[in-house]
């Protein structure tokens, strides 16, 4: 009986103890659920965008480096993260974060890698300061997204001078060849042409490159052919003068010739073709062989010609067999005919030298040998001083001779003139 009463004085402390751990227990869990709604209670909203991606965030963190923290991102100097990392947070806020990527950035020729969180290609040379024009040649179109590991290539325009023919100016473009240029600019090439340097060439900074237009054309040319002079002996002619039985015309060749040009310049021509558009006519010229009649006189006797030109007679001398005696001069000679072109054949004392061909006369210098002076001329005989000339100065003598043929064959030649008293 005693052991059940005791039995029951224990069980309500049992179940006294019992209750207790069950309020400490409920009690602890109270407190922690009251906490934990506190904590919910005071934590904030906050939409983050990652990487374009959105998503709404429940935080207590403070910053917004705090954010990241809590959701493990590590930051980085080059990440995008607006507000900045420091900023507090507070309900509703919009966080944006975009995660940096690695580019290979080759600017001319030059490359580096790059940390950017740049979202496009253009935003990426904005960050970069790096200006970019029409000209220059960049590898990507300035919206194309940046991605993980891109490489972008950027070849800047630089100026150079185009000497195109006889135009010059002021050329743009990147490092390409001459025939890449010519190319892009739609700038034809005829098949004679060249260019300097090659096409091959690359263009650089400053550089002249030069267009030679080169053209062939045809040249035809007419030029007159001369004609032939054709002497026939005719024995009713006095000895010793011409008679010109037909006149002599010039004909009429045409030649074509291939001509180069450069840049407008003849530089050189060549004969393709000659071609007779016209044949000459020779000239005929009669030639006298008819010996004439001479009467030997004494040298002291005067000889009279009649002159076709006057009726007064022309005085000659007979050649005498005895050395002439008077003043000698050491003189220049050359000989003259009286079928000259333009010349009348009427000597400056009046003699009519086409109407004497026989006469002996000779040109003087009146201030050296007087006009009207008879003279001994060694290689020609007895003369008369009759003429003068324009090139006839000081000791010079120009003596008539009929004939071309024997004008010619007297040449030039210094003579012994006597001039007889």
């Amino acid at each position: 009986m005693q052991s059940e009463k005791n039995m029951k004085n224990l069980f309500p402390k049992s179940m006294s103890k019992r209750n207790w751990v069950y309020s400490l227990l409920s009690l602890t869990v109270f407190v922690l659920v009251i906490g934990f709604l506190f904590q919910e209670g005071m934590k904030k909203t906050v939409t983050l965008s990652l990487n374009g991606e959105e998503q709404l965030v429940r935080t207590n963190a403070d910053t917004v480096k705090d954010i990241f923290t809590e959701l493990g991102i590590e930051l980085n100097s080059e990440d995008y993260v607006h507000p900045s990392e420091d900023a507090s947070i507070y309900h509703d806020m919009n966080v944006a974060y975009r995660a940096a990527k690695q580019v290979s950035f080759d600017l001319g020729g030059e490359t580096q890698q790059i940390m950017t969180s740049a979202e496009t290609v253009g935003e990426f040379l904005r960050r970069e300061k790096v200006e970019i024009s029409d000209l220059d040649e960049l590898s990507h179109d300035l919206s194309q997204q940046i991605e993980e590991d891109m490489t972008i290539s950027l070849d800047k325009a630089f100026a150079w001078t185009l000497v195109d023919g006889t135009t010059q100016e002021e050329a743009w473009s990147t490092s390409i060849t001459v025939a890449d240029f010519l190319s892009q600019n739609n700038i034809k090439l005829d098949q004679d042409d060249r260019v300097e340097p090659s096409t091959d060439t690359m263009l650089t900074e400053g550089a002249t490159v030069k267009i030679v237009r080169v053209d062939k054309v045809t040249d035809v040319v007419e030029e007159p052919k001369d004609f032939t002079v054709e002497t026939k002996e005719d024995a009713d002619l006095a000895e010793g003068t011409e008679e010109v039985v037909q006149e002599g015309e010039k004909g009429l060749i045409a030649k074509t010739y291939e001509v180069v040009m450069e840049n407008g310049k003849e530089i050189s021509r060549k004969l393709k073709e000659e071609k007779t558009v016209k044949e000459s006519i020779n000239e005929i010229v009669s030639v006298g062989t008819k010996k004439p009649v001479v009467a030997s006189v004494p040298r002291e006797t005067p000889v009279h010609t009649a002159s076709a030109a006057s009726s007064t007679p022309v005085q000659t001398t007979a050649v005498s067999t005895s050395a002439p005696s008077g003043r000698e001069i050491m003189m220049s000679s050359t000989a003259y005919t009286a079928s000259c072109a333009g010349c009348s054949g009427i000597t400056a004392t009046g003699i009519n030298l086409k109407a004497n061909p026989g006469m002996k006369v000779i040109a003087v210098d009146p201030s050296v040998i007087p006009l009207g002076s008879k003279v001994y001329v060694e290689g020609y005989g007895y003369a008369v001083a009759g003429d003068t000339g324009g090139a006839i100065h000081g000791n010079k003598i120009d003596v008539f001779i009929p004939t071309k043929s024997a004008a010619y064959a007297w040449g030039n030649r210094t003579v012994k003139v006597t001039v007889l008293p």
